[in-house]
């Protein structure tokens, strides 16, 4: 009798990011208010790949107020929808528009995120820096500029609990 082979699916573990974004452009708030949206403009070949390639239904999401005073982790949000094309780039009156990238081959992704939580007390950029739990944290590193980063599980809990945060993970 032949014995079937059992093929074990292992489930992929949650994994957890930092997305950036200036607040006059589109902010924890404005999240909270739509209660998702899609996340367009990653024009960066690294930060593509990740949307492409690791970013995944489920992930957390730490939203970044970049360019802002202070800077600061505002809020929770979670990947509802995976990597694809960002139609912004094939719209001539957007700033994403990007003429050479071919409609059959699309050269921009974007993913959809859903609002989970805003912090009542933002986790500023100067309290990360001085917390040993974050010292390599890649939004921390000199010259570590990408709008999309991964955050490891340890990081993560850490932002979260200097935050306050009632989001169950």
């Amino acid at each position: 009798m032949a014995s079937k082979k059992k093929t074990a699916s292992k489930a992929r573990a949650r994994r957890y990011w930092l997305f950036k974004s200036e607040p006059d452009v589109y902010s924890i708030d404005d999240l909270e208010r739509e209660g998702e949206a899609c996340w367009e403009g990653i024009r960066n070949y690294q930060a593509r790949n990740l949307l492409r390639d690791e970013v995944k239904a489920g992930d957390g999401v730490l939203f970044y107020h970049s360019n802002a005073r202070p800077l600061a982790v505002v809020g929770v949000a979670r990947v509802c929808r995976e990597a694809y094309p960002d139609h912004f780039q094939f719209d001539d009156g957007s700033r994403y528009h990007d003429p050479g990238s071919p409609a059959d081959d699309p050269r921009w992704l974007m993913v959809d995120v859903a609002w989970v939580e805003t912090f009542a007390t933002q986790v500023e950029r100067t309290a990360m820096a001085e917390a040993a739990a974050l010292a390599e944290m890649m939004v921390l590193r000199r010259g570590a500029r990408l709008s999309i980063q991964p955050v490891t599980p340890a990081e993560w809990r850490h932002v979260l609990k200097m935050a306050g945060s009632r989001a169950k993970w």
